[in-house]
């Protein structure tokens, strides 16, 4: 008789990308044969998957490092906020093991040697994509490692690394995989999207019959080609990607651009350490629309950074109006242990940044409705994220999972997960749209 295998209780918090490393982890224990088990009481082992980037962040990692501890008492720790582990053994001295993001080996040794596995590994355990813990229809595609980029606020280099792109043919074969397994989208991440094959200058790749340079116009056209969704991510705005407009236009690549532009005002700009010339933007914005006018822009902004005056804060406000960006979250700043930013300049006080924060969000609110009631009386291609019976959730090209708005469907027929359905847009409000099903 065979003995039980072993079982893993897992839990992930963080961005899309640390959701692509978990992905990681736990393929590699399904095809050791671990089980996998919402509760922590009875599972033999508690992986717990940090976030370390703020102090909420990191806050909500010690919770959950916590209740697992509470619950079962066996927590091995990885992620971002391993990379200080200090202040984890500060508070819990007894867990198992602390590892780094990525650190995908000690992570698997970590377990083993908490809770041997019952056999040795088959692969044929797992199916070809691996383990996703997104539903079936969507998927993150991960194309590199770390950030080159020093922005003062983020601290994500020393937790990462620098840039270390995967070879596009790696990429290409997970995302073929993906696709036939089912995956109707592709969400391309990375700490830096558009910088992707920097550091290895582009080098080619074997793909199929044929070379492809790892440099992101390429990928962006070759992924276009494989039958599902490909929405951008995390596109910081170097000049090249101006090549891939047109791919959009031609509906080879989702017309959809995530970028994090942080600011407008110079100034805060500067001392934030990223591009500052935000009129040349204004314009390359203005020319992306002309050549694909049904292209949408979503973005993140930090409001009360350290010296950003009355002044900086009206320039922002102006430069949404002329950027009219589809989707946009704005956050207030936060100190981060170890980021320069903390000393740029006179702290904001915290009840200034929830003034400004409302007054940014109710200005987008406005511009956010106005864009969106544009798209009334249009026939559109919905992804269902939910289904019940006659009624749905869903979205349009113009919508990523979880962070933007959604579409709200209602069908004469049953509608399945997965399903994309052509829909009429009836009505829109701030951030949603209501659409039948035609």
């Amino acid at each position: 008789m065979n003995a039980p295998a072993p079982k893993v209780s897992f839990v992930s918090l963080g961005c899309p990308k640390a959701l692509v490393d978990s992905e990681r982890i736990i393929t590699r224990l399904r095809a050791e044969g671990y089980e996998l088990t919402k509760r922590h009481d009875g599972a033999d082992v508690v992986i717990v998957n940090t976030c370390g980037f703020l102090d909420s962040a990191k806050a909500e990692s010690l919770g959950a490092i916590g209740e697992a501890m509470a619950e079962n008492g066996r927590v091995i720790v990885t992620g971002c906020m391993g990379a200080e582990p200090e202040a984890i053994r500060d508070r819990f001295p007894d867990v198992l093991s602390i590892t780094g993001p990525q650190q995908y080996e000690s992570v698997l040794d970590a377990v083993h040697l908490a809770s041997p596995p019952a056999h040795d590994p088959f692969l044929d355990l797992v199916p070809p994509q691996g383990i996703k813990l997104t539903p079936r229809h969507y998927a993150y595609l991960k194309i590199s490692e770390g950030c080159n980029n020093r922005c003062s606020f983020c601290i994500i280099p020393k937790l990462r690394g620098d840039l270390v792109s995967r070879p596009a043919g790696d990429v290409l074969r997970e995302a073929e995989k993906l696709v036939r397994a089912g995956v109707k989208e592709l969400l391309v991440v990375s700490q830096d999207t558009s910088a992707y094959g920097i550091d290895i200058k582009y080098q080619d790749s074997s793909w199929r019959d044929r070379s492809v340079r790892t440099r992101f116009f390429d990928l962006s056209r070759e992924l276009g080609e494989l039958g599902a969704w490909v929405r951008l991510h995390y596109v910081y705005p170097y000049p090249h990607v101006d090549e891939v407009i047109p791919l959009m236009a031609e509906g080879r690549v989702l017309p959809y651009l995530d970028i994090p532009f942080q600011h407008a005002s110079p100034a805060v700009l500067k001392t934030m350490r990223r591009p500052g010339n935000q009129e040349k933007t204004l314009e390359r914005i203005r020319r992306w629309r002309e050549i694909c006018p049904d292209l949408a822009i979503r973005s993140t902004f930090i409001v009360g950074f350290p010296g950003e005056t009355e002044e900086d804060f009206a320039y922002l406000i102006d430069w949404l109006r002329e950027a009219k960006l589809d989707r946009v979250g704005c956050f207030k700043y936060e100190p981060v242990r170890g980021a320069p930013a903390n000393d740029v300049g006179p702290a904001v006080p915290e009840e200034v940044k929830q003034t400004r924060w409302n007054r940014f969000m109710a200005a987008q609110r406005e511009i956010s409705r106005k864009q969106l009631a544009r798209k009334v009386g249009r026939r559109l291609p919905i992804i269902i994220d939910e289904a019940n019976g006659l009624v749905a959730k869903g979205r349009s090209r113009y919508e990523a999972p979880e962070i933007d708005g959604t579409v709200h469907v209602t069908s004469r027929r049953p509608l399945r997960t997965g399903d994309i359905v052509t829909c009429r847009v009836d009505r829109a409000d701030d951030y949603d749209l209501f659409a039948t099903a035609v």
